[in-house]
C-alpha cells in the first residue's frame, strides 16, 4: 500500500518536501559525453495526428465555409436538435433556413443529385422563394469563390448572394439564367467590401416554376487546394516529418470510397463512431495533397473495425499501384496518376477498446492483423505495417484489462495484455507497433481499483512529469517483452506513439509545453525504441479563429525541437538523481522516473546528422530558478554559439490569435560555452555549438 496515497498529510508534507528540495542549493553537475552516442532520432517523432472530429478536419484545415452543403438534412424554419455528446467530439452545424414559407422547400427523394435527397424549390411570382444560410465569416478586400449545382424549369433566374451586412451594397450577387432540366455547376465569384462575422449566403430564383440545389461550395480565394491557407502556412513551419491519418476511431466506419472522386458527388453520411454529418470532401486524394503541402511523409490507417482486409488491400492498391491496375487507373481517373507510395500503414485503431466498432478478443484479432497484412502486403510488398498495439499501461488506465481478463493490471502475454499477444503472434506481419496514450491533468491511476483518482496537490515538477511517465512506463514494459518474447530480439518492432497528449490544460497555454518538452527527451533517451509519433492533434499546435491562424506555444516547441536539436543523442550524466516515483509501479506507474541524473533539471544532448554540431536541451520544469554546472566531454567546440529559450513570464502564459503573444522563442548568440547556467523557471533552451 503507498502511505502517500493514503494520507493526505503526509502527501502535503512530502509535496512540500519535493518543493523544497526543488530549489538546488548546490548547483547542479551535469556532463555531456559526445563520444558515447545511441541510435539517431527519427524526424517520424515530430509527427502529427488528424482525425475527422469534431470541426478538426472540415473547419479547422479544409477551406469550406458552408455547412452540409449537400443537404443531408431537411431545410425548414425548425433545424434539428443540436447534436449530443462533448463539444470536442462534434460541432454543431450551421443550418439552411428557408426564404419564404417552409412549405416551398422541400426535399426531393426523387431526384437527389447526391445522397438521400436535394432540396426543390417552387417559385413564386409575388415573392422570392429559396434557402439561406448564416454565420459565415468573412474580411473587407477579400475574394471568395466557390460553384452551385442547379436543375430547374427552363427560364428560371437564380440569384446566389454573399451580403455581410444591411445596407443595399452590402453583397454580391452572382445572377444565372441558364438553369436547365439537367444538374449543372455554376461558378460564384464574389469580393466583399466589409468585415463581418454572421454574413449570409442565399441562393433565390424567381419565375413560375421549381429549381433544385445539388449541392453548394464557397471558399475563400486564396484557398490552397482547397485547405486554408493560414493554417497551412502555420503548419508548414512545424517541418513535422509525418502526418498520421485518418483516424482514431473515426476510421473503424469509415468507407474510404465514399471519399473518392468528384467532391460534390461524394455522399454526406452520417458516421456512426462521432455521430456528426461528414461531407466526405477530405478524402485520401485531399489528404495526400496536405501532405505534398507541407512536405511531411504520409501514415495511413485503414478500417480495421467494420472494415475487411480486401478493402484495405484496395486502399493500397488505389494510393500505390501502377496506372495499370484497377484501383491505379481508377486514382488516373480521379485526376491522379502518379502513385502516392505510402510507406506507413496502419492495421486498426484501438481493436482492443470497446468504444471501437468492430472491437473483439485479442486471439481473433491476431488473426484479422494477419489476414489484413496478408493481403496488403500483397498488393505492395515495401509498406511498412504497424500493428495496434495496447502495453499494460493503456490496457490498466483504460479499464480494459480488467474487462478482458478480470486483471486490473493484466500479466504479461494474458489476454488482457494487447501488445504482448501481437508481439508474440504477429511478428512477422508488423514492422512497428502502435501505442496511445493521454496523460490527464490532476489524475492517476489506483490500481487497486483500477479507477482514476484525483492526485490530490502536485508540485509544478511532477505535473510537467506525466507524459514523460508514460513514455518511461512504455519502455518497461517493452524491454519485460524482450525477456518472454526471444524472436523479438532477432526482429525488433519498434514503437509508433501515434496519438499521445496532456488533457486538462487550457487552450493554447504555455504550461504543457514543458512536459511534451520532458516527453521527447524520454523518446530521445531511447531513441532505438521510439521511432514514430503522431501529436493528437496536428490543429493542437495553432491558435486559429475562422480567418487566421498562428502556431500555439506547443507548436513553437515542436518547431523549436525540430528545427534547432540533433539527431545523434549522446550520453548525459548528473550528481543529481531523479526521485523515486511517489506510485507503486505497475500498468502506467513506472519503476523509474523519467528524466537526466539532474533533478529538477532535465538534460539531453544530441549531434547532428554530420557530427559538426552539438546541440544540448536543458529543461526546468520546476517554478524556481536553478543553477546548473556543465561539462562537455569527448568533444572540442568552438567558442561561439546560439541559445533558443522558451522563457515565458506566467507557466500560464498564451498565444491568441489576434492578441499580443504572451510566449516567444527567443534566439541569443553566445560567445563561450557555458560551464554555469542559470535556467529560469519552467524554461526551455536549447543550446547549438559547432565542433572544431
Amino acid at each position: 500500500m503507498n502511505w502517500k496515497a493514503e494520507n493526505p498529510i503526509l502527501m502535503l508534507l512530502a509535496l512540500l518536501f519535493t518543493t523544497l528540495s526543488s530549489a538546488q542549493i548546490q548547483p547542479i553537475q551535469a556532463t555531456i559525453d559526445a563520444s558515447k552516442t545511441g541510435a539517431p532520432i527519427s524526424k517520424y517523432i515530430y509527427g502529427e495526428f488528424l482525425e475527422h472530429i469534431g470541426g478538426i478536419v472540415n473547419n479547422n484545415i479544409w477551406a469550406e465555409m458552408l455547412d452540409d452543403r449537400k443537404f443531408y438534412f431537411p431545410i425548414n424554419s425548425h433545424p434539428p436538435a443540436e447534436p449530443s455528446g462533448p463539444t470536442w467530439r462534434r460541432t454543431a452545424l450551421r443550418h439552411w433556413m428557408p426564404i419564404g414559407a417552409d412549405e416551398f422547400v422541400t426535399m426531393d427523394k426523387d431526384r437527389p443529385y447526391v445522397g438521400d435527397n436535394s432540396p426543390l424549390v417552387t417559385l413564386s411570382s409575388s415573392e422570392t422563394h429559396g434557402i439561406q444560410q448564416a454565420g459565415l465569416a468573412v474580411r473587407k478586400g477579400k475574394s471568395y469563390t466557390g460553384r452551385v449545382v442547379l436543375a430547374g424549369t427552363p427560364g428560371t433566374t437564380v440569384k446566389v448572394s454573399l451580403i455581410w451586412g444591411n445596407a443595399a451594397t452590402d453583397r454580391r450577387t452572382v445572377v444565372i439564367n441558364k438553369v436547365g432540366p439537367e444538374y449543372r455547376k455554376f461558378p460564384l465569384t464574389f469580393r466583399v467590401q466589409g468585415d463581418s462575422d454572421d454574413a449570409r449566403f442565399e441562393i433565390v430564383g424567381s419565375g413560375t416554376g421549381a429549381f433544385h440545389v445539388g449541392a453548394v461550395s464557397l471558399m475563400p480565394a486564396d484557398n490552397v487546394q482547397g485547405f486554408r491557407a493560414e493554417v497551412i502556412a502555420a503548419l508548414k513551419q512545424l517541418h513535422s516529418g509525418v502526418y498520421r491519418w485518418p483516424g482514431g476511431n473515426f476510421v473503424s466506419g469509415h468507407e474510404w470510397r465514399d471519399a473518392i472522386g468528384d467532391p460534390d458527388k461524394r455522399p454526406p453520411i452520417m458516421d456512426p463512431v462521432w455521430h456528426a454529418v461528414q461531407p466526405n470532401d477530405v478524402g485520401t486524394d485531399e489528404f495526400m495533397t496536405l501532405c505534398r503541402l507541407l512536405d511531411v511523409e504520409s501514415y495511413v490507417t485503414v478500417n480495421g473495425g467494420f472494415g475487411d482486409e480486401w478493402s484495405a488491400a484496395q486502399l493500397v492498391e488505389y494510393t500505390n499501384g501502377a496506372v495499370t491496375t484497377p484501383m491505379g487507373k481508377l486514382r488516373a481517373a480521379n485526376g491522379h496518376p502518379q502513385p502516392y507510395h505510402i510507406k506507413f500503414w496502419g492495421v486498426g485503431n484501438e481493436p482492443w477498446g470497446e468504444w471501437q466498432l468492430g472491437f473483439m478478443p485479442v486471439a481473433q484479432w491476431e488473426l484479422k492483423h494477419n489476414m489484413f497484412a496478408k493481403a496488403m502486403r500483397k498488393v505492395d510488398p515495401t509498406i511498412k505495417l504497424i500493428g495496434a498495439g495496447a502495453m499494460p499501461d493503456a490496457m490498466t488506465g483504460s479499464k480494459q484489462a480488467k474487462r478482458l481478463n478480470g486483471q486490473i493490471v493484466p500479466d504479461y502475454l494474458s489476454p488482457g495484455d494487447w501488445s504482448g499477444n501481437l508481439l508474440a503472434h504477429c511478428l512477422d506481419n508488423m514492422d512497428m507497433i502502435s501505442e496511445h496514450y493521454y496523460s490527464t491533468s490532476g489524475k492517476r491511476t489506483d490500481l487497486q481499483t483500477g479507477e482514476k483518482v484525483d492526485t490530490g496537490p502536485q508540485s509544478l515538477i511532477e505535473w510537467e512529469r506525466a507524459p514523460a511517465t508514460q513514455v518511461r512506463s512504455k519502455y518497461e514494459h517493452y524491454q519485460e517483452y524482450l525477456k518472454r518474447i526471444p524472436e523479438l530480439r532477432a526482429k525488433p518492432v519498434p514503437i509508433s506513439l501515434d496519438e499521445w497528449a496532456y488533457i486538462g490544460a487550457p487552450p493554447n497555454s504555455y504550461k504543457v509545453v514543458p512536459a511534451y518538452a520532458w516527453a521527447f527527451h524520454e523518446m530521445f533517451r531511447h531513441s532505438d525504441l521510439y521511432q514514430l509519433g503522431a501529436f493528437t492533434f496536428a490543429t493542437a499546435m495553432i491558435s486559429e479563429d475562422r480567418t487566421d491562424a498562428v502556431l500555439n506555444p506547443t507548436g513553437l516547441l515542436f518547431k523549436m525541437y525540430r528545427e534547432h536539436f540533433g539527431t545523434i543523442p549522446v550520453q548525459v550524466s548528473g550528481d543529481s538523481p531523479q526521485p523515486k516515483p511517489i506510485y507503486p509501479a505497475g500498468g502506467d506507474q513506472p519503476a523509474v522516473n523519467p528524466g537526466s541524473d539532474t533533478y529538477p533539471l532535465d538534460v539531453s544532448a544530441a549531434l547532428s546528422d554530420d557530427r559538426k554540431t552539438l546541440t544540448f536541451a536543458v529543461l526546468n520544469p520546476s517554478d524556481s530558478e536553478q543553477q546548473l554546472k556543465l561539462a562537455i566531454n569527448g568533444v572540442k567546440l568552438v567558442s561561439q554559439g546560439h541559445v533558443w529559450r522558451m522563457a515565458p513570464s506566467s507557466v500560464d502564459a498564451t498565444i491568441v490569435v489576434g492578441q499580443k503573444p504572451g510566449v516567444e522563442v527567443l534566439e541569443q548568440e553566445i560567445t563561450a560555452v557555458p560551464d554555469a547556467m542559470t535556467v529560469p523557471p519552467f524554461s526551455i533552451n536549447i543550446y547549438s555549438f559547432a565542433v572544431q
